[in-house]
């Protein structure tokens, strides 16, 4: 009977040229950092401010109370109802049409929601990246729309 005796696996030196390609390949991919698209982080913006702009009239409902959004366009950020501020992505300009009641100096803005799903109206335009979206509420309805290059 003769007897195979051939050793499996790696070398030391194979492991350690495996080890280097990997190590090369994360400092590449480190240095590069993550990838920002403005196009995605304008989208992300329009997202935010609709999905508060809905949470603010569903809770107006729910709640049988008036329910605001105060914008900051300075900042840019919103705020729902006395929470914390939610910022913006940077890069993104916000410019909000609002009544004349709910504006002071331009600078601040707000749109508010009643007990019965109507809100003030407004709009809300969002600037990046070369691109424009708007978020539009209805003052009768209280519905929140978004439309991309208005």
């Amino acid at each position: 009977m003769t007897s195979r005796n051939k050793d499996g696996g790696f070398t030391l030196v194979e492991m350690l040229v495996v080890l280097a390609v990997v190590g090369l390949a994360l400092g590449v991919v480190a240095l590069r950092g993550p990838q920002r698209s403005p196009a995605l982080d304008l989208r992300a913006a329009a997202g935010t401010v609709a999905e508060t702009l809905r949470l603010a009239r569903s809770r107006a409902v729910a709640g049988n109370r008036t329910v605001g959004v105060a914008f900051d366009v300075a900042g840019p950020s919103l705020r729902l109802d006395g929470a914390p501020p939610r910022g913006l992505p940077p890069g993104i300009a916000m410019a909000v049409t609002a009544t004349l009641g709910n504006t002071a100096g331009g600078r601040l803005a707000a749109i508010q929601f009643a007990p019965d799903g109507s809100s003030s109206g407004g709009r809300v335009v969002l600037q990046g990246g070369g691109r424009r979206t708007q978020v539009g509420v209805e003052w009768l309805t209280g519905r929140v729309s978004v439309a991309d290059g208005a």
